[in-house]
């Protein structure tokens, strides 16, 4: 099955994402570029995160790669959409991980902190990770996702 990916990035993340664009391409991946479609300092990652968080949540995409300049403000405000688990990650193991043993759906780079080859390589250790379903995996995200409702 094809896998569909939703790519974002801030101003901090454009050259980065773009850079990115042809090498996802060929990857055999569904690819949603999110934007931003064009340079622009004054813009914010929140309005970025928003757009890809919801694309994951109704499904549009089942997975979402966010970039910024650190990776945090992305993290951060992708997490505050409801269904999405979205970290930063800067090395492979987390990359893979994150969505083996947490059900990760958006990876976040800062492209200030890594350069294109090693996001290629987080990108592909997420992409090809998929989650254990193993029973303390569970447990956990379904505290997790409690914790989401409120309770």
């Amino acid at each position: 099955m094809k896998t569909s990916v939703a790519l974002a990035a801030d101003h901090g993340g454009f050259v980065l994402k773009e850079e990115l664009l042809p090498w996802l391409k060929g990857q055999g991946v569904e690819l949603f570029d999110l934007g931003a479609h064009s340079y622009n300092p004054g813009d914010d990652y929140p309005d970025f995160a928003k757009v890809l968080g919801q694309a994951i949540a109704s499904g549009i995409a089942g997975r979402g790669i966010l970039i910024c300049g650190s990776g945090v403000g992305a993290s951060v405000a992708a997490n505050k959409i409801k269904g999405i688990r979205a970290a930063i990650c800067h090395d492979t193991y987390s990359a893979r991980q994150g969505v083996e043993h947490d059900d990760m759906n958006i990876l976040c780079l800062g492209s200030r902190v890594i350069g294109l080859e090693l996001a290629k390589e987080l990108i592909e250790a997420y992409l090809k990770a998929s989650f254990t379903g193993e029973e303390r995996h569970c447990r956990r995200l379904n505290k997790v996702l409690e914790m989401e409702e409120g309770l």
